[in-house]
């Protein structure tokens, strides 16, 4: 029931203590998962203060336990550790604080956890967050490479020592965080959304060495999963050793055995670039010096094939002219003159073919093969006076 009050019928604070007291005291005990963000031991002391911390959000809260209680832990309890504890809430109206008080601590074991990750691996599957048509490809030479790594790490130095090694002219946008513990996912998430809004990064490395179940919890938390599927950047996982398989690496868009590997894979070698176009000038100059060989053999042969073929008309125009010159001289009057024949020609340029052709004293132009003669004509003798009679004219 709501307490009714104004300013001019305020309540005492300790009426609103004693009240939320009440409210608070309602919840009762509940067992509670997260994951140990702050203990210090203090040996001898009958109370044990802790700060229990949600796995997902940056939440949290104050935990007291009996030393009794935290005795009986094995493994001792440590930070970074995930556990159960059954609790009630526990309102200090003197100082308006608000705890709680454990009844029963339980360690996760490994088996537990592993049995928690099947099972959100198995939901992200559903949801098709590890379908292979959802990874983006990564980009062949990448300008500038977000890293989300730890401080100061050897996965920070061999992804940087590698890629530098491969392409010199390669730049990074860097961002050191917490790896495990408490404080990773929220500094992971947040190093995340940044470079994915940085447009001039192209790819983006989640990097860190190997490590327990428990150090890897981290890069299996269904909201850094979330985040990495929501990138617009390519993202690849090189989280651990090749035996590792946190849930990143089934969300990336590429995962990388180990940071070396990441840096094999995000960034070619300048070597290898070179050899390649070296050798692929090479094979272009060698095809197009056997394309132009090929070809200017088919020229050559071409233009021989037409100089035989035009050799072959021109000898064979060269036989016909000489067939037809022969035929020409065979026909011709010249031929005729060589046999011994002549040709005679009256004084009025008409060729003498019979006696009567002629007169009497007419001058005659003789034509025989060695030149020309000149005769007056005489007896006149016609076919008619071949039987031996005079052919003289009367």
């Amino acid at each position: 029931m709501a307490l009714e009050t104004s300013p001019e019928s305020p309540v005492p604070v300790r009426t609103v203590s004693r009240m939320l007291g009440d409210w608070i005291g309602r919840l009762g005990a509940v067992w509670i998962d997260g994951q140990v963000a702050e203990y210090r031991p203090r040996p001898g002391a009958r109370n044990h203060y802790l700060t229990l911390r949600d796995t997902d959000v940056d939440m949290s809260l104050t935990v007291v336990a009996d030393a009794a209680i935290i005795g009986r832990l094995d493994p001792p309890l440590a930070e970074g550790q995930r556990i159960l504890v059954h609790a009630r809430p526990d309102f200090w109206a003197a100082r308006g604080s608000l705890s709680m008080r454990a009844r029963e601590i339980r360690p996760v074991g490994i088996g537990a956890l592993l049995a928690e990750l099947a099972r959100l691996r198995e939901l992200l599957a559903a949801e098709g967050l590890f379908a292979p048509e959802r990874k983006k490809p990564l980009p062949f030479i990448p300008q500038r490479i977000g890293l989300i790594c730890g401080r100061a790490s050897a996965a920070m130095e061999d992804v940087l020592v590698n890629a530098r090694e491969r392409w010199p002219a390669i730049a990074f946008e860097i961002r050191e965080v917490p790896v495990q513990g408490v404080q990773a996912v929220p500094a992971i998430t947040a190093a995340l959304t940044e470079l994915d809004a940085m447009p001039e990064v192209d790819v983006i490395v989640l990097a860190r060495g190997g490590g327990s179940v428990e150090d890897l919890l981290p890069f299996s938390n269904e909201s850094l999963v979330r985040a990495v599927a929501a990138c617009i950047t390519p993202v690849v996982s090189a989280i651990g050793h090749e035996q590792d398989a946190p849930l990143v690496d089934f969300v990336a868009d590429l995962r990388a055995s180990t940071p070396t590997d990441a840096a094999k894979r995000v960034v070619p070698s300048w070597t290898e670039q070179v050899q390649l176009i070296t050798g692929l000038r090479n094979r272009s100059n060698r095809v197009l010096h056997n394309l132009l060989d090929r070809e200017l053999q088919g020229v050559t042969h071409r233009r021989d094939r037409a100089r035989s073929v035009m050799t072959n008309r021109i000898d064979a125009g060269i036989n016909d002219i000489g067939h037809l010159a022969a035929r020409v001289r065979a026909l011709s009057p010249a031929a005729t003159l060589d046999r011994g024949y002549a040709i005679v020609t009256a004084p009025s340029g008409v060729i003498v073919r019979s006696p009567d052709d002629v007169s009497r004293d007419d001058l005659l132009d003789i034509r025989v093969a060695g030149g020309r003669l000149t005769a007056r004509a005489q007896d006149l003798t016609s076919d008619a006076h071949e039987d031996g009679t005079d052919g003289q004219e009367d």
